[in-house]
């Protein structure tokens, strides 16, 4: 026969469970406060934890998401007034502020909503200082020592892709070590 759980035995479960799903006091906390273990709370979280107040959690925070949506919308639809009386008050460097504040909101919006994904990043030195980049080079150079001479040339090229100056064709070039 299971142990009954003390975390749903007691009797002001409905306060501990707002509490850990709200995550804004630790659990060690709550253990002290309520006089609970921290095996229980584990164990009550683990199993007990009703799922619907999970999934109220989760419905609140997308209503603060839609709520500043929403905020974020309006703030725009008044950037876009106020740009639009500026231009008619031929105030155009206020204008220029304002279209500069609507093209700001815009743009947040579409990253909000998914529709602006950033490019990912294709600057050189990005990749050139990953440890697989590190790797890789130091592999190329090592499968070439029985050949001094394209090792030479590899080496000379790989050079050119570390950020540095390009070796000169036909310089004398020492591979990395």
């Amino acid at each position: 026969m299971s142990r009954t759980c003390t975390v749903c035995a007691h009797s002001q479960r409905a306060v501990i469970d707002a509490a850990l799903l709200g995550r804004r006091i630790s659990r060690s906390e709550l253990s002290a406060a309520f006089r609970v273990s921290h095996d229980a709370l584990d164990r009550h979280v683990a199993h007990h934890l009703p799922a619907t107040l999970s999934k109220a959690h989760a419905a609140a925070e997308v209503a603060h998401a839609d709520t500043l949506l929403d905020q974020l919308r309006a703030l725009q639809r008044r950037a876009l007034a106020a740009l639009d009386r500026a231009e008619e008050a031929g105030d155009f460097r206020v204008a220029a502020l304002l279209l500069r504040e609507a093209r700001g909101c815009l743009t947040l919006l579409a990253r909000m909503t998914g529709e602006l994904v950033p490019k990912p990043d294709t600057d050189a030195l990005s990749y050139l200082a990953s440890p697989e980049w590190i790797r890789l080079r130091g592999a190329i150079v090592d499968a070439l020592e029985p050949f001094p001479e394209a090792r030479l040339a590899v080496a000379a090229a790989l050079e050119g892709f570390s950020g540095k100056e390009e070796a000169t064709p036909g310089a004398p070039s020492t591979p990395p070590e």
